[in-house]
């Protein structure tokens, strides 16, 4: 009642809506408070609506009431300087509150509910500009949301293991991929988010040497691939490049490797402390060797010396191999391999300079490339390995035949 009648142009409805209680109940007390005052109930003037519009209150004839309403003027007024000052410090909490960089993710919700005890609830919404029913709707659910952290936090720790399995090198379509395997319902855009919530990145690469040095006397050979590095059948489509493998003591080692089309299985690699032919012909004969032939198949790579040399023609026709190879100088015409040597060096140097010695540059490639065939998920393969990725085309073709 004391808020009604102090308030300047305040209706039953406005002030029972900020109080949660019922209009008629309140014009009732208001009511009998002016009948046991003595004050008429009778509708203002015309005089008396104006200055209400205006923010002002009717003089009264009776001492008392107009005493009242003295004392009605002076708490607005105190209420009135006592807001700003109320927002001032309600803001500097706030630039304190969300200025910590804490790890947690703070919101205006938050902030709200640790300060409630400090201030009105009302007035902390409106300064942070925040409606009171999503307030209470969001602190509703707290239990539900503490639920669904202490399931992203497990879920983050089983991403973490695969992540570590893997030394780092695989992103969320890996990751999800891999934990389906094992039986996890689990969706990428959620893996992604957790990864990034709780900082489980992968290496970064380094700036690549340049291994493709052109011959200008070669001859002209065409490019069949046309930047299609897809195969319907294992064994029909090749590809390969060259590419450094940095050591300790500033020089390099240089690997060479055929990658099939169908599967991207390394089928062929070599590697050496040189760039000439053999380089290229040796990981080619290796690739006839696992696949028991390379007749009537084609071969694409870029423009490089070793590529383009007589010996390296000499072979391919020795092996029933078909020579393809992209324009000068545009590496997206042998993307695929680019690609896959991107992924060599993230996975296996770990965001290292080098690979060490000699030796351990050798083991530590032996070792990727097999993994690599064997366990590593190709996004190309449906996040299969290209073994699993062949035995299961294997496997489908007889069951056709049957």
């Amino acid at each position: 009642m004391a808020l009604y009648e102090s308030t300047p142009g305040a209706t039953h409805k406005g002030i029972a809506a900020d109080l949660g209680i019922n209009r008629a109940t309140l014009r009732e007390w208001v009511l009998r408070d002016r009948d046991r005052r003595g004050v008429a109930a009778t509708a203002p003037s015309s005089g008396g609506q104006m200055a209400a519009r205006a923010g002002k209150t009717v003089p009264s004839e009776d001492p008392d009431e107009r005493i009242r309403q003295m004392e009605a003027r002076v708490a607005e007024l105190e209420a009135s300087e006592r807001k700003p000052a109320t927002e001032r410090d309600i803001l500097r909490k706030a630039a304190k509150y969300f200025g910590r960089g804490d790890e947690l993710v703070m919101s205006r919700f938050q902030f709200v509910d640790d300060h409630r005890d400090a201030f009105e609830v009302k007035r902390l919404c409106e300064v942070l500009d925040l409606n009171r029913s999503s307030y209470y709707q969001w602190l509703a659910g707290r239990q539900a949301r503490a639920a669904r952290l202490r399931k992203d936090r497990l879920l983050a720790e089983e991403i973490r293991e695969v992540h570590g399995e893997f030394r780092g090198t695989y992103g969320s379509p890996r990751v999800t991929a891999e934990l389906r395997e094992k039986g996890r319902r689990v969706n990428e855009k959620r893996v992604a988010r957790l990864m990034r919530t709780f900082s489980i990145t992968g290496v970064h690469l380094r700036r690549r040497v340049r291994t493709t040095i052109p011959d200008p006397a070669a001859s002209q050979v065409p490019d069949l691939f046309q930047r299609d590095f897809t195969a319907t059948e294992p064994g029909r489509k090749y590809m390969g490049e060259i590419t450094h493998l940095p050591l300790e003591n500033g020089k390099f080692l240089y690997l060479a490797t055929v990658l099939d089309c169908f599967s991207r299985r390394v089928a062929g690699w070599s590697i050496a402390d040189h760039m000439r032919t053999s380089l290229v012909t040796d990981a080619l004969r290796m690739a006839a060797r696992t696949r028991a032939g390379l007749d009537g198949s084609v071969f694409h790579s870029d423009h490089g010396a070793q590529y383009v040399s007589r010996a390296f023609a000499d072979l391919c026709t020795e092996l029933g191999v078909t020579r393809s190879m992209g324009a000068v100088g545009i590496s997206a015409d042998n993307a695929a391999c680019e690609s896959f040597h991107a992924s060599l060096k993230h996975g296996a140097l770990q965001g290292a300079r080098d690979y060490g010695d000699r030796a351990a540059c050798r083991s530590t490639v032996f070792a990727w490339l097999t993994r690599y065939n064997t366990r590593r998920r190709d996004s190309a393969n449906g996040h299969l390995s290209p073994n699993e990725y062949e035995r299961r085309r294997r496997t489908a073709k007889l069951t056709l035949a049957a």
